[in-house]
């Protein structure tokens, strides 16, 4: 499929300004609360339109439709649910296209990666599809004398999702297909960045037969959050986002007594042995640093050079980033669009300046880039740095955007501890051509998601995608196996039917008779 094509200047017109509100009840509902924010398209800077932002009372609304709707979806039979899912899937796929060039006219990324999103969404709805057979408990026959025990899996009631900005498509269908299919209901707060397409995604969701109420949207901020995460109505809360606001979500909630699946950041590395081939393994990190900008929790933003391995792929990649196409994720033959915001740019950049400043070797600098008729665009271009060193704050904190450290190593096993070490572990990748090599790596790190000679490790949608350490809090990951325990409480029932004589009581601990 090939993008749209467009010019700079008609980017963003008239008639695509919006004022956005919430989706409670089935229906579109105009905010109240007299607060909103607004959306640009990043490539042009222009506004696109208007968020409402919702006010606690706003957002118990929200839950309260959840709550109202949840009796009667609970109890609806996990293949009529399943049945509503498969007509989502297929209205996903009619609609990729236009839900795509709403994340690329709000987000930046480029029309490709945008429908790859969609598409990766769409993915975990179509496992939601067989949630019949991902609820089926387990029975034994006479665990005692005529007595028998098995147990289900039941939903835990109303849910919450609190997605980020840089995927509002694929981030919250990792959430809502699985709980709505294990008979929840569900109240989605997506980034206020960029919330057109969690809005078109509820509307589809109704065309698809799911009842009012069953899924809701409320955008906005903190407001909203914390009433999420401390309404006792709420029983299981999902996010995606920065470490130290996942911490913050996993304590809140936490302590108001729900489940909480809590994403954060991420640094990943991948390590290059000498003997990876090494061009291959400069285009693998060329994909996995610039791609969407860097704006991946799954990016790869440091490279771990050993030995040999670094002079010939520190030129590799100075070559081939002088064939990257900067520009409006709209346009034809682009592979890098702008950064979401003028404020993250800006942050981005100043990190850049801080790399410099801390003594690591800027071998690209992307500062700076001006591209005609997108000169308000948020754009950075690919840096590419050499010579970082662990000490350093750019390799140590979570940058977001285009810039890509590397960091020299001796061995293998200098590596390893090096990934090890650091506060996140949300994936890494090894490339090499030594099995021994890769099953050392694969064995030895501390790393949820791991690739060998695939630079970003995301399973597919019926495993699991969670990261170790400091990039996940709470016990389960999200979609596949994971999603469905998390989404659903597992009930044990012990059943004996006794025989007409009466029977004395019993004081002692029950054991098999």
């Amino acid at each position: 499929m090939r993008s749209p094509k467009s010019t700079a200047a008609a980017v963003t017109t008239a008639a695509e300004a919006f004022a956005l509100g919430h989706f409670i009840g089935g229906r579109e509902v105009a905010g109240a609360s007299g607060r909103k924010g607004v959306v640009y398209n990043p490539a042009t800077g222009q506004v696109r339109g208007e968020v409402a932002y919702a006010s606690a009372d706003e957002t118990r609304a929200a839950i309260a439709a959840a709550e109202a709707a949840l009796p009667a979806w609970s109890a609806t039979p996990p293949l009529q649910r399943a049945r509503i899912m498969f007509k989502f899937k297929a209205l996903l796929e009619e609609h990729t296209d236009e839900l795509a060039r709403l994340i690329t006219v709000e987000h930046g990324k480029v029309f490709s990666d945008a429908r790859g999103e969609v598409i990766r969404g769409t993915e975990v709805v179509e496992f939601a599809c067989g949630i019949p057979q991902m609820l089926k408990g387990e029975f034994s026959e006479n665990v005692g004398t005529n007595v028998d025990s098995w147990s289900q899996r039941q939903p835990v009631g109303v849910c919450a999702g609190i997605t980020p900005f840089n995927f509002p498509a694929m981030v919250p269908m990792w959430m809502f297909p699985v709980a709505i299919a294990c008979g929840n209901t569900f109240v989605l707060k997506p980034s206020e960045k960029d919330p057109s397409c969690p809005m078109r995604v509820a509307q589809l969701l109704k065309q698809a037969g799911l009842p009012d109420g069953v899924f809701n949207v409320v955008n906005g901020d903190r407001e909203a959050v914390d009433t999420l995460l401390t309404d006792p109505r709420v029983g299981a809360i999902s996010f995606v986002g920065s470490t130290p606001v996942a911490e913050y979500i996993y304590r809140t909630a936490s302590t108001h007594g729900k489940r909480v699946q809590a994403l954060g950041g991420a640094k990943n590395h991948m390590v290059v042995m000498p003997d990876a081939d090494t061009e291959n393994a400069a285009s693998a990190l060329i994909g996995a640093a610039y791609g969407s900008a860097g704006e991946r929790c799954m990016a790869i933003s440091v490279a771990v050079a050993v030995g040999d391995a670094a002079d010939p792929l520190i030129d590799a990649l100075q070559r081939q980033l002088k064939q990257l196409k900067v520009g409006s994720g709209l346009d034809d033959g682009v592979e890098m669009g702008p950064l979401v915001t003028r404020e993250h740019r800006d942050r981005v950049s100043g990190y850049v300046d801080l790399g410099v400043q801390e003594g690591a070797k800027l071998v690209v600098d992307g500062r700076g880039l001006r591209l005609r008729g997108l000169e308000d665009g948020f754009f950075i271009g690919p840096c590419l740095f050499d010579g970082v060193e662990p000490q350093m704050r750019i390799y140590k904190e979570e940058i977001f955007g285009p810039v890509l450290c590397v960091v020299r190593v001796p061995d293998l096993a200098t590596a390893t501890r090096l990934v090890n070490e650091h506060e996140f572990g949300n994936g890494t990748a090894i490339f090499t051509a030594s099995g021994e090599a890769a099953r050392t790596f694969t064995q030895g790190v501390q790393a949820g998601m791991v690739g060998i000679n695939v630079p970003i490790p995301v399973p597919m949608a019926f495993h699991s995608f969670g990261g170790w350490k400091r990039s996940l809090f709470g016990a389960l990951h999200v979609h596949g196996p994971d999603g469905v325990r998390f989404y659903t409480r597992l009930k044990t029932v012990t059943s004996r039917w006794p025989t007409a004589r009466r029977e004395s009581a019993q004081f002692v601990m029950p054991t098999m008779k």
